[in-house]
């Protein structure tokens, strides 16, 4: 028997959320009940199945509490809930420093206390800044250049900490660019995709910071979804607990927009601003470890997930 199919509930904070919601769906549809820990200041109830085997807890992952409420009767945890924009983090470090390290902490605390048998954590390429060239390896240099890439590495510090100081068997995926249904665009934080998208519908103009050549690793949520999924699966401790979760695909935001311009049939007004502090340059993925660890990899074309995300929002209208 699988690790998945013994667990007795899988606990999902931040399952509210555009990549929370997608992973309890994976998770319900292996059979598995779970728990959703979520403050709603990002979520939506409405990304909640309405199912028998979820149960909902509403609070903040940064409280001793909501946490171990949720936690009670767990046997995994995703921890997904954080403040996941780098612009945020700029302009109020301290409160995004609570919802992405003092909240991970705090569900490492309950997990050493509870004993659960393994926790999947999100953290971020935001960690590699531009260090390396890509495509970004976890073994290279790190440079982490904002608060919220700083408080994703002090996460993975923290699990490390607790595997070897308390046993709590953890595994860290440093997410590329998610993108994908249920990723809000109507919000300066939003994902530069769901933005792009939203203004192609209205026939709006698009802003891009810098020249447009910067280069991204676009990555289909319901493949991060099924990657959640397979690790909380493993059998034993991989070989890597930190390993990369992109495409293994580079694309400028020139391209991108070339992308969305075919997917939608209409053509996106482009307008140049200054980049945005703490924007890397260029950024994709090495997947090997993941292929290697968890034998499985993102298998969604960028052009397969903008077809997928545009007949959602075709239906959304």
């Amino acid at each position: 028997m699988s690790p998945l199919a013994a667990a007795t509930r899988v606990l999902v904070t931040g399952g509210a959320g555009f990549i929370g919601s997608h992973v309890v769906e994976a998770l319900l549809a292996r059979n598995v009940a779970v728990t959703v820990l979520d403050d709603f200041s990002s979520g939506h109830e409405t990304n909640v199945p309405d199912d028998p085997r979820v149960r909902v807890v509403r609070g903040d992952a940064a409280d001793h509490d909501p946490v171990a409420d949720a936690m009670d009767g767990c046997t995994h945890v995703v921890h997904l809930a954080a403040i996941a924009s780098v612009e945020r983090s700029m302009n109020d470090p301290i409160g995004t420093h609570r919802s992405n390290l003092v909240a991970t902490l705090q569900v490492l605390e309950r997990c050493r206390v509870v004993g659960i048998e393994r926790l999947v954590y999100a953290s971020s390429a935001a960690v590699y800044g531009n260090a390396q060239l890509p495509p970004v390896t976890e073994s290279g240099p790190l440079s982490p250049s904002t608060p919220y890439a700083i408080d994703k590495l002090a996460g993975e510090s923290y699990l490390r900490f607790y595997e070897h100081t308390y046993g709590v068997p953890s595994i860290a995926l440093r997410f590329f660019n998610v993108y994908g249904p249920r990723q809000v665009s109507d919000s300066p934080y939003s994902g530069v995709i769901s933005l792009f998208m939203r203004r192609a519908a209205e026939g709006a103009a698009v802003t891009i910071h810098g020249d447009g050549l910067q280069t991204r690793d676009f990555v289909y949520v319901g493949d991060v979804a099924a990657t959640i999924t397979a690790c909380i699966e493993l059998e034993g401790t991989p070989t890597s607990t930190i390993m990369n979760l992109g495409s293994g695909t580079p694309t400028n935001l020139l391209e991108l927009l070339d992308a969305i311009e075919d997917v939608c049939g209409t053509r996106v007004e482009r307008t140049f601003a200054a980049p945005r502090p703490g924007d890397v340059r260029h950024s994709v993925a090495d997947v090997t470890r993941l292929r290697e660890n968890v034998r499985q990899i993102p298998v969604t074309t960028l052009m397969t997930g903008l077809r997928s995300l545009e007949s959602v929002h075709r239906r959304v209208e």
